[in-house]
Protein backbone atom coordinates (compact mmCIF):
# COMPACT_ATOMS: atom_id res chain seq x y z
CA UNK A 1 0.00 0.00 0.00
CA UNK A 2 2.77 2.46 0.96
CA UNK A 3 4.62 1.65 -2.25
CA UNK A 4 1.54 2.46 -4.34
CA UNK A 5 1.10 5.75 -2.49
CA UNK A 6 4.73 6.61 -3.13
CA UNK A 7 4.46 5.92 -6.86
CA UNK A 8 1.30 8.01 -7.11
CA UNK A 9 2.82 10.92 -5.20
CA UNK A 10 5.99 10.77 -7.30
CA UNK A 11 3.93 10.85 -10.49
CA UNK A 12 1.73 13.72 -9.27
CA UNK A 13 4.63 15.88 -8.07
CA UNK A 14 6.62 15.29 -11.25
CA UNK A 15 3.64 16.01 -13.50
CA UNK A 16 2.78 19.16 -11.52
CA UNK A 17 6.37 20.37 -11.79
CA UNK A 18 6.39 19.82 -15.55
CA UNK A 19 3.07 21.58 -16.12
CA UNK A 20 4.19 24.57 -14.06
CA UNK A 21 7.45 24.65 -16.02
CA UNK A 22 5.46 24.69 -19.25
CA UNK A 23 3.43 27.63 -17.93
CA UNK A 24 6.64 29.52 -17.14
CA UNK A 25 7.97 28.68 -20.59
CA UNK A 26 4.81 30.27 -22.04
CA UNK A 27 5.86 33.49 -20.33
CA UNK A 28 8.45 33.76 -23.12
CA UNK A 29 5.51 34.36 -25.45
CA UNK A 30 4.18 36.95 -23.01
CA UNK A 31 7.45 38.88 -22.96
CA UNK A 32 7.62 38.68 -26.75
CA UNK A 33 4.13 40.11 -27.23
CA UNK A 34 4.51 42.73 -24.51
CA UNK A 35 7.79 44.02 -25.92
CA UNK A 36 6.60 43.83 -29.54
CA UNK A 37 3.62 45.95 -28.55
CA UNK A 38 5.61 48.59 -26.68
CA UNK A 39 8.34 49.20 -29.27
CA UNK A 40 7.88 51.08 -32.55
CA UNK A 41 6.80 49.04 -35.57
CA UNK A 42 10.20 49.42 -37.25
CA UNK A 43 11.81 47.41 -34.41
CA UNK A 44 9.24 44.62 -34.03
CA UNK A 45 10.94 41.82 -35.96
CA UNK A 46 14.21 42.37 -34.12
CA UNK A 47 12.59 42.25 -30.67
CA UNK A 48 10.84 39.01 -31.59
CA UNK A 49 14.11 37.55 -32.91
CA UNK A 50 15.81 38.48 -29.63
CA UNK A 51 13.15 36.70 -27.60
CA UNK A 52 13.16 33.43 -29.52
CA UNK A 53 16.98 33.44 -29.60
CA UNK A 54 17.48 34.32 -25.93
CA UNK A 55 15.13 31.54 -24.83
CA UNK A 56 17.00 29.00 -26.94
CA UNK A 57 20.45 30.20 -25.83
CA UNK A 58 19.33 30.17 -22.18
CA UNK A 59 18.23 26.55 -22.45
CA UNK A 60 21.51 25.48 -24.05
CA UNK A 61 23.80 27.40 -21.67
CA UNK A 62 21.98 26.20 -18.56
CA UNK A 63 22.17 22.65 -19.90
CA UNK A 64 25.87 22.88 -20.69
CA UNK A 65 27.15 24.64 -17.57
CA UNK A 66 24.57 26.73 -15.68
CA UNK A 67 22.76 23.98 -13.77
CA UNK A 68 26.07 22.49 -12.67
CA UNK A 69 27.25 25.85 -11.29
CA UNK A 70 23.97 26.49 -9.50
CA UNK A 71 23.25 23.06 -8.02
CA UNK A 72 26.40 21.02 -8.60
CA UNK A 73 24.87 18.49 -10.97
CA UNK A 74 25.93 18.23 -14.60
CA UNK A 75 23.23 17.40 -17.12
CA UNK A 76 24.61 17.52 -20.65
CA UNK A 77 27.38 14.92 -20.31
CA UNK A 78 26.37 12.90 -17.26
CA UNK A 79 22.65 13.06 -17.98
CA UNK A 80 19.82 12.57 -15.49
CA UNK A 81 20.17 9.42 -13.48
CA UNK A 82 17.60 6.69 -13.97
CA UNK A 83 15.26 6.48 -10.99
CA UNK A 84 15.69 3.46 -8.74
CA UNK A 85 12.15 3.31 -7.35
CA UNK A 86 12.96 0.83 -4.59
CA UNK A 87 15.93 2.86 -3.34
CA UNK A 88 13.98 6.11 -3.30
CA UNK A 89 11.06 4.39 -1.58
CA UNK A 90 13.32 3.10 1.20
CA UNK A 91 14.89 6.55 1.61
CA UNK A 92 11.57 8.28 2.11
CA UNK A 93 10.15 5.51 4.29
CA UNK A 94 13.12 5.97 6.65
CA UNK A 95 12.49 9.70 7.06
CA UNK A 96 10.69 11.01 10.13
CA UNK A 97 8.13 12.86 8.02
CA UNK A 98 7.42 9.82 5.82
CA UNK A 99 5.71 10.78 2.59
CA UNK A 100 4.33 14.13 3.75
CA UNK A 101 7.59 16.06 3.92
CA UNK A 102 9.86 17.08 1.07
CA UNK A 103 8.98 16.97 -2.59
CA UNK A 104 9.36 13.73 -4.52
CA UNK A 105 9.87 14.32 -8.23
CA UNK A 106 12.11 13.47 -11.17
CA UNK A 107 15.37 15.39 -11.27
CA UNK A 108 14.77 15.92 -14.99
CA UNK A 109 11.62 17.87 -14.13
CA UNK A 110 13.64 19.96 -11.69
CA UNK A 111 16.08 20.91 -14.44
CA UNK A 112 13.23 21.83 -16.78
CA UNK A 113 11.55 23.99 -14.15
CA UNK A 114 14.82 25.77 -13.33
CA UNK A 115 15.85 26.44 -16.93
CA UNK A 116 12.69 28.39 -17.76
CA UNK A 117 13.44 30.71 -14.82
CA UNK A 118 16.83 31.48 -16.34
CA UNK A 119 15.16 32.48 -19.60
CA UNK A 120 12.74 34.72 -17.70
CA UNK A 121 15.61 36.65 -16.12
CA UNK A 122 17.16 37.23 -19.55
CA UNK A 123 13.82 38.27 -21.08
CA UNK A 124 13.73 41.20 -18.67
CA UNK A 125 16.91 42.58 -20.23
CA UNK A 126 15.50 42.41 -23.75
CA UNK A 127 12.84 45.10 -23.39
CA UNK A 128 15.00 47.57 -21.48
CA UNK A 129 17.66 47.77 -24.21
CA UNK A 130 15.20 47.68 -27.11
CA UNK A 131 15.39 49.77 -30.28
CA UNK A 132 19.07 50.73 -30.17
CA UNK A 133 21.17 47.69 -29.23
CA UNK A 134 22.97 45.46 -31.71
CA UNK A 135 21.34 42.05 -31.91
CA UNK A 136 24.55 40.02 -31.77
CA UNK A 137 25.96 42.01 -28.87
CA UNK A 138 22.76 41.23 -26.96
CA UNK A 139 23.01 37.53 -27.78
CA UNK A 140 26.67 37.46 -26.71
CA UNK A 141 25.64 38.90 -23.35
CA UNK A 142 22.90 36.27 -23.11
CA UNK A 143 25.53 33.54 -23.22
CA UNK A 144 27.36 34.99 -20.20
CA UNK A 145 24.32 35.87 -18.10
CA UNK A 146 22.59 32.52 -18.49
CA UNK A 147 25.72 30.40 -18.35
CA UNK A 148 27.54 32.11 -15.48
CA UNK A 149 26.17 35.30 -13.88
CA UNK A 150 22.68 34.03 -13.02
CA UNK A 151 23.76 30.50 -11.97
CA UNK A 152 26.30 31.96 -9.54
CA UNK A 153 23.79 34.09 -7.63
CA UNK A 154 21.19 31.33 -7.95
CA UNK A 155 23.63 28.98 -6.24
CA UNK A 156 24.08 31.44 -3.38
CA UNK A 157 20.32 31.64 -2.83
CA UNK A 158 18.29 28.62 -3.94
CA UNK A 159 21.39 26.44 -4.20
CA UNK A 160 22.40 27.15 -0.59
CA UNK A 161 26.05 27.83 -1.48
CA UNK A 162 28.12 30.29 0.57
CA UNK A 163 28.74 33.66 -1.09
CA UNK A 164 32.43 33.46 -2.10
CA UNK A 165 32.77 31.08 0.84
CA UNK A 166 32.04 33.90 3.31
CA UNK A 167 28.39 33.64 4.37
CA UNK A 168 25.21 31.75 3.56
CA UNK A 169 22.19 33.92 2.82
CA UNK A 170 19.75 31.39 4.25
CA UNK A 171 21.52 31.47 7.60
CA UNK A 172 21.13 35.27 7.65
CA UNK A 173 17.36 35.06 7.31
CA UNK A 174 17.07 35.62 3.57
CA UNK A 175 14.03 34.18 1.82
CA UNK A 176 12.82 34.51 -1.75
CA UNK A 177 10.06 32.00 -2.44
CA UNK A 178 9.83 32.25 -6.23
CA UNK A 179 12.34 34.89 -7.28
CA UNK A 180 11.41 38.55 -6.80
CA UNK A 181 15.11 39.14 -6.27
CA UNK A 182 16.80 36.02 -7.63
CA UNK A 183 15.08 36.25 -11.02
CA UNK A 184 13.40 39.63 -11.44
CA UNK A 185 15.74 42.03 -9.67
CA UNK A 186 18.70 40.15 -11.14
CA UNK A 187 17.36 40.63 -14.66
CA UNK A 188 16.73 44.30 -13.96
CA UNK A 189 20.26 44.78 -12.58
CA UNK A 190 21.72 43.35 -15.79
CA UNK A 191 19.38 45.56 -17.82
CA UNK A 192 20.34 48.70 -15.87
CA UNK A 193 24.05 48.08 -16.46
CA UNK A 194 23.40 47.76 -20.18
CA UNK A 195 21.15 50.81 -20.39
CA UNK A 196 23.69 53.04 -18.61
CA UNK A 197 26.37 52.15 -21.15
CA UNK A 198 23.99 52.13 -24.10
CA UNK A 199 22.36 55.53 -23.60
CA UNK A 200 18.86 56.69 -24.47
CA UNK A 201 17.07 56.45 -27.79
CA UNK A 202 17.46 59.45 -30.08
CA UNK A 203 14.80 62.04 -29.39
CA UNK A 204 13.71 60.58 -26.05
CA UNK A 205 15.17 63.44 -24.00
CA UNK A 206 15.72 67.03 -25.06
CA UNK A 207 18.54 69.39 -24.12
CA UNK A 208 16.19 71.48 -21.98
CA UNK A 209 15.20 68.48 -19.86
CA UNK A 210 11.89 67.52 -21.45
CA UNK A 211 10.85 63.88 -21.85
CA UNK A 212 9.30 62.92 -25.18
CA UNK A 213 6.92 60.00 -25.07
CA UNK A 214 7.66 57.36 -27.72
CA UNK A 215 4.46 55.31 -27.92
CA UNK A 216 4.44 51.61 -28.74
CA UNK A 217 3.14 50.38 -32.05
CA UNK A 218 0.61 47.78 -30.93
CA UNK A 219 -1.15 48.08 -27.58
CA UNK A 220 -3.42 45.07 -28.26
CA UNK A 221 -0.25 42.95 -28.48
CA UNK A 222 1.09 44.51 -25.29
CA UNK A 223 -2.17 43.70 -23.49
CA UNK A 224 -2.14 40.13 -24.79
CA UNK A 225 1.44 39.78 -23.60
CA UNK A 226 0.47 40.97 -20.13
CA UNK A 227 -2.35 38.45 -19.87
CA UNK A 228 -0.02 35.66 -21.02
CA UNK A 229 2.50 36.67 -18.36
CA UNK A 230 -0.27 36.82 -15.76
CA UNK A 231 -1.30 33.27 -16.64
CA UNK A 232 2.29 32.01 -16.74
CA UNK A 233 2.90 33.47 -13.29
CA UNK A 234 0.65 30.81 -11.77
CA UNK A 235 3.28 28.29 -12.82
CA UNK A 236 6.08 30.60 -11.75
CA UNK A 237 4.80 30.97 -8.19
CA UNK A 238 2.69 27.83 -7.93
CA UNK A 239 5.45 25.54 -9.12
CA UNK A 240 7.78 26.97 -6.49
CA UNK A 241 5.77 25.12 -3.83
CA UNK A 242 7.61 22.15 -5.39
CA UNK A 243 4.96 19.51 -4.74
CA UNK A 244 1.24 18.78 -4.84
CA UNK A 245 0.85 15.22 -3.57
CA UNK A 246 -0.47 15.80 -0.04
CA UNK A 247 -3.18 17.86 1.66
CA UNK A 248 -0.93 20.54 3.19
CA UNK A 249 0.95 21.34 0.00
CA UNK A 250 -2.19 21.21 -2.13
CA UNK A 251 -3.68 23.91 0.09
CA UNK A 252 -0.45 25.90 -0.18
CA UNK A 253 -0.61 25.71 -3.97
CA UNK A 254 -4.20 26.96 -3.92
CA UNK A 255 -3.25 29.91 -1.68
CA UNK A 256 -0.31 30.78 -3.93
CA UNK A 257 -2.58 30.85 -6.98
CA UNK A 258 -5.15 32.96 -5.12
CA UNK A 259 -2.59 35.45 -3.83
CA UNK A 260 -0.79 35.71 -7.16
CA UNK A 261 -4.02 36.61 -8.92
CA UNK A 262 -5.10 39.04 -6.19
CA UNK A 263 -1.77 40.89 -6.24
CA UNK A 264 -1.87 41.32 -10.02
CA UNK A 265 -5.39 42.70 -9.87
CA UNK A 266 -4.48 45.08 -7.05
CA UNK A 267 -1.44 46.32 -8.96
CA UNK A 268 -3.39 46.96 -12.17
CA UNK A 269 -6.17 48.92 -10.46
CA UNK A 270 -3.81 50.96 -8.28
CA UNK A 271 -1.63 51.95 -11.24
CA UNK A 272 -4.66 52.85 -13.35
CA UNK A 273 -6.15 55.04 -10.63
CA UNK A 274 -2.82 56.74 -9.93
CA UNK A 275 -2.33 57.40 -13.65
CA UNK A 276 -5.74 59.04 -13.77
CA UNK A 277 -4.81 61.26 -10.82
CA UNK A 278 -1.40 62.21 -12.20
CA UNK A 279 -2.07 62.41 -15.93
CA UNK A 280 -5.86 62.90 -16.02
CA UNK A 281 -6.02 59.89 -18.34
CA UNK A 282 -6.52 56.14 -17.90
CA UNK A 283 -3.07 55.13 -19.14
CA UNK A 284 -3.19 51.54 -20.42
CA UNK A 285 0.58 51.06 -20.33
CA UNK A 286 0.66 52.02 -16.66
CA UNK A 287 -2.17 49.56 -15.94
CA UNK A 288 -0.25 46.79 -17.72
CA UNK A 289 2.95 47.54 -15.82
CA UNK A 290 0.90 47.82 -12.62
CA UNK A 291 -0.39 44.28 -13.05
CA UNK A 292 3.13 43.00 -13.65
CA UNK A 293 4.42 44.99 -10.67
CA UNK A 294 1.79 43.35 -8.47
CA UNK A 295 2.95 39.96 -9.68
CA UNK A 296 6.61 40.76 -9.00
CA UNK A 297 5.78 42.13 -5.53
CA UNK A 298 4.03 38.93 -4.41
CA UNK A 299 6.57 36.55 -5.97
CA UNK A 300 9.02 36.71 -3.05
CA UNK A 301 6.38 35.29 -0.67
CA UNK A 302 2.99 34.29 -2.12
CA UNK A 303 2.18 31.51 0.35
CA UNK A 304 1.93 33.23 3.75
CA UNK A 305 -0.10 36.46 3.15
CA UNK A 306 -3.87 36.51 3.33
CA UNK A 307 -5.75 37.38 0.14
CA UNK A 308 -6.33 40.91 1.47
CA UNK A 309 -2.65 41.36 2.25
CA UNK A 310 -1.72 40.07 -1.21
CA UNK A 311 -4.07 42.57 -2.84
CA UNK A 312 -2.58 45.41 -0.78
CA UNK A 313 0.98 44.30 -1.57
CA UNK A 314 0.12 44.21 -5.26
CA UNK A 315 -1.51 47.64 -5.10
CA UNK A 316 1.56 49.09 -3.42
CA UNK A 317 3.68 47.57 -6.19
CA UNK A 318 1.39 49.21 -8.77
CA UNK A 319 1.83 52.61 -7.14
CA UNK A 320 5.60 52.21 -6.83
CA UNK A 321 6.05 51.26 -10.47
CA UNK A 322 4.29 54.40 -11.73
CA UNK A 323 6.50 56.68 -9.66
CA UNK A 324 9.58 54.63 -10.59
CA UNK A 325 8.92 54.95 -14.34
CA UNK A 326 8.49 58.72 -13.94
CA UNK A 327 11.61 58.92 -11.76
CA UNK A 328 13.84 56.99 -14.17
CA UNK A 329 12.76 59.29 -17.00
CA UNK A 330 13.79 62.28 -14.89
CA UNK A 331 17.17 60.60 -14.45
CA UNK A 332 17.27 60.13 -18.27
CA UNK A 333 17.42 56.35 -17.98
CA UNK A 334 15.56 55.18 -21.07
CA UNK A 335 13.64 51.93 -20.60
CA UNK A 336 11.09 51.48 -23.43
CA UNK A 337 8.98 48.88 -21.60
CA UNK A 338 9.49 49.86 -17.94
CA UNK A 339 11.33 46.61 -17.17
CA UNK A 340 13.81 48.11 -14.70
CA UNK A 341 10.98 49.65 -12.68
CA UNK A 342 8.70 46.60 -12.79
CA UNK A 343 11.28 43.94 -12.10
CA UNK A 344 14.04 45.86 -10.32
CA UNK A 345 12.47 48.47 -8.07
CA UNK A 346 9.38 46.39 -7.32
CA UNK A 347 11.52 43.25 -7.07
CA UNK A 348 13.41 44.87 -4.18
CA UNK A 349 10.11 45.95 -2.65
CA UNK A 350 8.85 42.37 -2.87
CA UNK A 351 11.90 41.10 -0.98
CA UNK A 352 11.34 43.64 1.79
CA UNK A 353 7.71 42.54 2.15
CA UNK A 354 8.63 38.94 3.03
CA UNK A 355 9.24 39.44 6.80
CA UNK A 356 5.81 41.08 7.13
CA UNK A 357 4.10 37.69 6.82
CA UNK A 358 6.96 35.18 7.04
CA UNK A 359 8.53 35.05 10.50
CA UNK A 360 11.38 32.91 9.17
CA UNK A 361 12.81 35.87 7.28
CA UNK A 362 14.42 39.03 8.64
CA UNK A 363 14.69 42.54 7.19
CA UNK A 364 18.46 42.50 7.64
CA UNK A 365 18.70 39.17 5.84
CA UNK A 366 16.52 40.48 3.00
CA UNK A 367 18.66 43.61 2.63
CA UNK A 368 21.91 41.64 2.62
CA UNK A 369 20.48 39.19 0.12
CA UNK A 370 19.21 41.97 -2.13
CA UNK A 371 22.57 43.75 -1.98
CA UNK A 372 24.39 40.52 -2.80
CA UNK A 373 22.21 39.74 -5.80
CA UNK A 374 22.13 43.27 -7.18
CA UNK A 375 25.82 43.94 -6.55
CA UNK A 376 26.99 40.72 -8.19
CA UNK A 377 24.73 40.93 -11.24
CA UNK A 378 25.18 44.66 -11.83
CA UNK A 379 28.97 44.67 -11.52
CA UNK A 380 29.58 41.55 -13.60
CA UNK A 381 27.03 42.63 -16.21
CA UNK A 382 28.60 46.08 -16.45
CA UNK A 383 32.00 44.48 -17.07
CA UNK A 384 30.59 42.24 -19.81
CA UNK A 385 28.63 45.07 -21.45
CA UNK A 386 31.74 47.29 -21.30
CA UNK A 387 33.88 44.59 -22.91
CA UNK A 388 31.31 44.13 -25.67
CA UNK A 389 31.14 47.89 -26.21
CA UNK A 390 34.92 48.12 -26.50
CA UNK A 391 35.16 45.23 -28.97
CA UNK A 392 32.14 44.67 -31.21
CA UNK A 393 30.12 47.69 -30.08
CA UNK A 394 26.67 47.49 -28.51
CA UNK A 395 24.78 50.35 -30.17
CA UNK A 396 23.55 50.56 -33.76
CA UNK A 397 24.38 53.58 -35.89
CA UNK A 398 22.16 56.68 -35.96
CA UNK A 399 21.00 55.79 -39.45
CA UNK A 400 20.09 52.23 -38.43
CA UNK A 401 18.23 53.51 -35.38
CA UNK A 402 16.32 56.02 -37.51
CA UNK A 403 15.33 53.42 -40.11
CA UNK A 404 14.67 50.74 -37.51
CA UNK A 405 16.76 47.75 -36.53
CA UNK A 406 14.40 45.36 -38.32
CA UNK A 407 16.08 46.19 -41.63
CA UNK A 408 19.68 46.35 -40.44
CA UNK A 409 19.65 43.31 -38.15
CA UNK A 410 16.99 41.05 -39.61
CA UNK A 411 16.29 42.19 -43.17
CA UNK A 412 12.57 41.79 -42.50
CA UNK A 413 9.78 44.14 -41.55
CA UNK A 414 6.96 43.09 -39.27
CA UNK A 415 4.39 45.21 -41.08
CA UNK A 416 5.73 45.64 -44.66
CA UNK A 417 2.39 46.54 -46.19
CA UNK A 418 2.21 49.66 -44.04
CA UNK A 419 5.69 50.98 -44.83
CA UNK A 420 6.19 50.33 -48.52
CA UNK A 421 4.72 52.36 -51.34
Amino acid sequence: MEQNIFHLQYAMDTFYFLVCGALVMWMAAGFSMLEAGLVRSKNTTEILTKNIALYSISCIMYLVVGYDIMYGGGVLLSGIETVDADAVLKDFAAREDGFTGGAIYSSASDFFFQVVFVATAMSIVSGAVAERMKLWAFLAFTVVLTGFIYPMEGGWTWGGNAVFGLYTLGDLGFSDFAGSGIVHMAGAAAALAGVLLLGARKGKYTADGRVNAIPGANLPLATLGTFILWMGWFGFNGGSVLKLGDIGNSHSVAMVFLNTNAAAAGGAVAALVLAKILFKKADLTMALNGALAGLVAITAEPSTPTALQATIFGALGGVIVVFSIIGLDKLRIDDPVGAISVHGVVGLFGLLLVPVTNTGASFSGQLIGAATIFGWVFVTSFIVWFALKATMGIRVSEEEEYEGVDKSDCGLEAYPEFTRG
